[in-house]
């Protein structure tokens, strides 16, 4: 037998183990997150850490910088979603729901800069910095979505969006507490 023959094994086994190990890795690093957080989905942490590019090789540092990339992708998403529910419906939005919407547009646009920030921080192990960044992401969810329930009647085009920022969120700063936990 050629060495190539046993080499073709050894590399299909070890990418096995990598990915075996990485899926572990996510769904331990996700179970702790969501025992230690009630905003933490384990099927919704799982799902997403599974579906970022590299995420199976990652140690969790790396999951933590996957998970706000992952945000950060959510809130670009969510902002361009309202410009085109601002621009394409305009003259069948109630106006209530236009003023919620340019409201959720401006706080999902400093939400921008926000998340910008926090990668930075975490890059720099100024976890402290990263949450309060990762936090004011939250409350922007959490702002744009009350800002439709204050009138009776009115539902919110928003609402699995900003779940998913929020959710997104909470699990960014939950692996954080895991990373500063593992540093002490």
């Amino acid at each position: 037998m050629s060495s190539s023959s046993f080499s073709l094994p050894l590399f299909l086994f070890s990418l096995l183990f990598i990915s075996i190990h990485g899926q572990d890795l996510i769904y331990d690093t996700c179970k702790t997150s969501s025992q230690q957080d009630p905003n933490v989905k384990l099927q919704f942490c799982t799902t997403s850490l599974q579906a970022a590019p590299a995420s199976h090789c990652a140690d969790v540092k790396g999951l933590g910088m996957m998970s706000i990339r992952l945000t950060r992708y959510n809130i670009t998403d969510t902002r361009c979603y309202i410009k085109r529910l601002l621009k394409n419906n305009t003259t069948r939005l109630d106006p209530y729901v236009k003023s919620c919407l340019k409201d959720c547009f401006e706080l999902y646009s400093d939400a921008i800069s926000g998340i910008k920030q926090a990668m930075q921080s975490y890059n720099s192990k100024r976890f402290l910095d990263a949450n309060v960044q990762i936090t004011s992401v939250m409350d922007a969810t959490t702002t744009c979505e009350d800002g439709f329930k204050q009138k009776r009647g009115v539902v919110s085009p928003l609402t699995k969006r900003n779940d998913a920022t929020f959710q997104l969120s909470a699990i960014t700063l939950s692996i954080m507490n895991i990373l500063q936990s593992s540093l002490k």
